[in-house]
């Protein structure tokens, strides 16, 4: 009989050993798919946030997209905004707020609660401040992430620019492991350098943009910006079916403030007025200057009777209270106002004609105004009845 062989224990090692390495490499394959992948969703996601050209567009795409593509249970970005200038010009511009919750503003560096810098030699640049990972921390962690619940770490990543500190993303996770003090931060710090340079380009743009459509002098817009959104305005009511109505407003005798006051006086006299008919109007209203002594206001939604109503209470407020001006002078001023809106048969025409015509009606129930006496309101349609 043929003895049975055993088995070699050298040959059973190398068949453990090599199945062992098999499961290795499909893990690593595994892996590599996975990081390949997440890799691909994050660079294209730094493309889509390059490529964003307004405020809204970008913050948008940050909390549409990344908690996606980072399997994240909160996303959030606290800017910091010492004196609230971020948000006056955003609000300008027309930004909702209210339709990102995750975007938290701060006024003080100590606020995004990074360490303060550590004391360096003179003559050398403070460390930048480090990622914070670890647990989810309700007292510390809950203010920046509202209305987000069941959370379990977090990491709050720094924004720099040029190394200062312009506000913090803040990432969390429902996985208590997700984000520890041991985990390494290059990946992060990486994603949140992008996001800062996107950050500061595009508040960059945005103030540009205000900036060239407002007036230096008084803070209201520009006629640039009120021939464009009066455009916007009368496509809008088309669709929506509301009212638009425009004043035309003018301050009576200006040239006699310049002439008696300078023209110092005269520019004070231009800030009040700006001042007292912007107290007057709804945030969705909007004053522009279109020159010299001359403002336009659109009114949103509302018809003749309120218009006029509104015409009113600015020219009281302005002709009621004496003007302080330099050198301890004060003046009275009053001003003319023409009201006007827009047509019934305004759908059968171009919007620009529409919009030109508008203006004109106002314009000319001011030149009625003024032929009136002055520190008066006429509305448009009751000067052609």
């Amino acid at each position: 009989m043929n003895q049975a062989i055993p088995p070699d224990p050298r040959i059973a090692s190398l068949e453990a050993e090599n199945q062992a390495l098999r499961a290795r490499m499909a893990f690593l394959l595994e892996q590599a798919e996975r990081n390949h992948d997440i890799m691909c969703r994050h660079q294209a996601f730094d493309l889509e946030i390059v490529s964003a050209s307004t405020f809204p567009e970008l913050i948008g795409t940050i909390f549409r997209t990344l908690p996606v593509i980072s399997d994240l249970d909160g996303v959030t970005l606290s800017l910091l905004d010492e004196d609230d200038d971020i948000v006056l010009v955003m609000e300008k511009l027309g930004v909702d707020f209210s339709a990102f919750p995750q975007l938290l503003f701060v006024h003080a560096v100590a606020e995004l609660g990074f360490a303060p810098p550590a004391p360096v030699a003179e003559g050398e640049a403070a460390l930048p401040p480090m990622p914070l990972l670890g647990a989810f921390d309700a007292a510390v962690h809950g203010p920046r992430f509202p209305q987000i619940e069941s959370l379990r770490s977090v990491a709050l990543v720094p924004l720099l620019r040029n190394k200062r500190l312009i506000g913090s993303l803040n990432l969390a996770s429902s996985d208590v492991t997700r984000f520890t003090p041991a985990l390494g931060t290059d990946f992060v710090k990486h994603m949140a350098s992008i996001i800062a340079i996107c950050l500061e380009n595009v508040i960059s743009n945005e103030m540009l943009k205000y900036i060239g459509l407002t007036d230096s002098l008084t803070g209201v817009y520009n006629r640039r910006y009120i021939d464009r959104r009066l455009l916007e305005e009368i496509a809008r009511a088309r669709r929506q079916n509301y009212c638009i109505s425009c004043m035309y407003i003018d301050i009576d005798h200006f040239k006699l403030v310049n002439d008696t006051h300078g023209h110092q006086g005269g520019d004070e006299v231009l800030r009040e007025v700006a001042t007292r008919i912007r107290t007057e109007l709804r945030r969705s209203d909007a004053l522009g200057r279109f020159g010299g002594e001359e403002f336009v206001v659109l009114l949103i939604d509302a018809d003749l009777d309120s218009a006029t109503f509104v015409a009113e209470r600015i020219r009281a407020s302005i002709a009621g209270t004496m003007f302080d001006l330099p050198g301890s002078a004060q003046a009275w001023v009053s001003v003319s106002i023409g009201v006007a809106s827009l047509e019934r048969d305004a759908a059968l025409l171009p919007i620009e004609t529409v919009a030109q015509q508008l203006v004109a009606h106002a314009d000319q129930a001011l030149y009625q105004a003024k032929a009136d006496g002055r520190n008066k309101v006429v509305s448009w349609q009751a000067q052609r009845s």
